[in-house]
């Protein structure tokens, strides 16, 4: 598995991160078991680079489960999904320590921007767990430009986690060139566009109600049919180069230089080494060139 560098001084880290909210239930509820075996799967084919959340449902316990004896084969990431108030990011860290079965959390990010705290008093509590070693980097989800550029003043962050993928690319305009210039490496969500983007579904498909993408907007015909359009031609192309369209969507994120790893959630043991497996493929620019044809000025508003 290739690895880089995790932000300008940070670790070095798998360019597949295992993204554990669909082990967690959130796309329909998985047994233990499956899950922990999916967990496995991925680090021995070397995607031991995972992320999980507070706000996952069950996530970080299962992890905490599957990771009993091989805490140290893993860089585990998870994030404070609550308020940024001091009382709380106390209590959760605790939680997610407990949860995880270990001493430390390799990477602690901040979920989403919570204004009601200055950033200047999370920062600074951030770092407070560094020294105590209970986190030994920092990083951020879905914050703005402006947003990482103030944080980044009160303390080094390693990584930025913004939601970015073939048919959104709007993190493009500002965020991730912010995260160039900044030294924070980027490890893109939703980077299959939450499997529109593997052709695995089509317009008029029903998800469970405990799936996330049950009555998601993007999922409805006047959203899905024009996009599927646009994904048609990506897996035609995909197919032509020899891979498929979730392996495409893998490589494409990839390719962007801001871009440190890829977060890709799995419910198998099968799709977590497909999904390793993907990291080995690198688009040149003739590529690239091509891809940016197909995909035009085709946009959704949110994957």
């Amino acid at each position: 598995m290739q690895t880089r560098r995790l932000g300008k001084d940070g670790p070095a880290v798998s360019v597949i991160c295992l993204g554990a909210w669909p082990i967690g239930g959130g796309m329909g509820v998985i047994p233990d078991d499956q899950a922990i075996a999916t967990i496995h799967a991925s680090i021995d084919a070397g995607a031991n680079f995972i992320d999980t959340a507070e706000g996952y449902q069950t996530s970080e316990g299962v992890l905490g489960k599957a990771l009993r004896g091989r805490r140290d084969e893993v860089f585990l990431a998870t994030k404070l999904t609550g308020d940024h108030s001091l009382e709380h990011m106390t209590q959760a860290i605790e939680n997610s320590l407990s949860s995880l079965g270990t001493d430390y959390i390799d990477l602690y990010q901040l979920h989403s921007p919570r204004p009601s705290t200055p950033i200047e008093e999370t920062m600074a509590n951030l770092k407070k767990l560094r020294d105590d070693g209970k986190i030994r980097y920092i990083g951020v989800s879905n914050f703005s430009s402006e947003q990482h550029r103030e944080a980044a003043q009160y303390g080094v962050i390693n990584a930025s986690q913004p939601r970015y993928n073939m048919l959104y690319r709007k993190p493009e305009e500002e965020i991730l060139p912010a995260c160039l210039e900044l030294g924070i490496g980027v490890i893109p969500h939703s980077a299959l566009a939450k499997a529109m983007l593997t052709g695995k579904y089509r317009p008029g498909h029903v998800f469970p109600s405990d799936d996330e993408r049950f009555n998601k907007p993007e999922f409805e015909n006047d959203v899905f049919i024009p996009a599927m359009l646009v994904v048609e031609k990506l897996l035609e192309w995909a197919g032509d180069h020899g891979h498929e369209g979730a392996q495409l969507a893998i490589a494409w994120t990839l390719a962007h230089p801001a871009v440190t790893s890829c977060i890709v959630g799995a419910k198998t043991p099968e799709q977590a080494i497909y999904n390793a497996a993907a990291g080995e493929w690198s688009l040149d620019e003739n590529d690239m060139s091509e891809i940016t044809e197909i995909l035009g000025d085709f946009q959704l508003t949110r994957f």
